[in-house]
């Protein structure tokens, strides 16, 4: 298992494409559910009683790239199904790692000017629709880094995720761990250990 491992992680790491795109825009107006951005309305369950008094938001869309998709279904045409089973799994850790990494840049980048940076959360999560995907597109369009929306909100490449984080002078803080422990969603039968320390900002 660790050579298959070792092997799908040396062929990944050929393969991968990361990217990310992301915009910051001033919140024109909240209400309830309801975050009002350049004209787009963001609803978004719990909102407000999760994220507290926001001022901004950053919304970003990372991929992966599609190579390592094409990849991963050229070894399941030959029946290589162990290593593209295992690839596939590399691909889904580098592409949550890569929305970790921005989401860390966001962090960085508020507390620097003084703000708390939210929890991230992202269409299809913690009670959000996956519809929301449409007006999340809308604020930051993924165009730039080839990542692509179709009617059912399913993006392409499909190793990419959409997020967004709010931020603001008392905006709340979640814990800072993982995407789990960071997701409101209760109950969930997929959720990681908890996080064991929160980010400090501005304190």
């Amino acid at each position: 298992m660790q050579a298959l491992f070792d092997e799908a992680l040396a062929l990944g790491r050929t393969l991968m494409e990361p990217r990310a795109v992301l915009r910051w825009c001033a919140v024109d107006r909240r209400g309830g559910d309801c975050l009002h951005v350049g004209g787009v309305a963001l609803e978004i369950p719990d909102i407000e009683h999760n994220w507290g008094p926001v001022e901004h938001i950053a919304a970003a869309i990372i991929t992966i790239g599609e190579p390592i998709e094409r990849r991963v279904a050229d070894l399941w045409s030959v029946r290589e199904l162990p290593l593209a089973m295992m690839l596939d799994s590399v691909a889904s850790g580098a592409v949550e790692s890569l929305a970790e990494y921005v989401n860390d840049q966001l962090c960085q980048e508020g507390a620097a000017v003084g703000l708390r940076v939210t929890n991230r959360i992202s269409p299809g999560y913690a009670r959000w629709d996956v519809a929301g995907q449409r007006q999340l597109f809308s604020v930051c369009a993924g165009d730039a880094i080839g990542v692509v929306l179709n009617e059912a909100c399913y993006m392409t490449p499909a190793k990419s995720i959409s997020l967004l984080i709010g931020a603001g002078a008392a905006a709340r803080v979640d814990h800072y761990f993982s995407q789990c422990a960071r997701c409101w969603m209760r109950d969930c039968a997929y959720r990681r250990a908890p996080a064991r320390r929160s980010i400090k900002v501005g304190v």
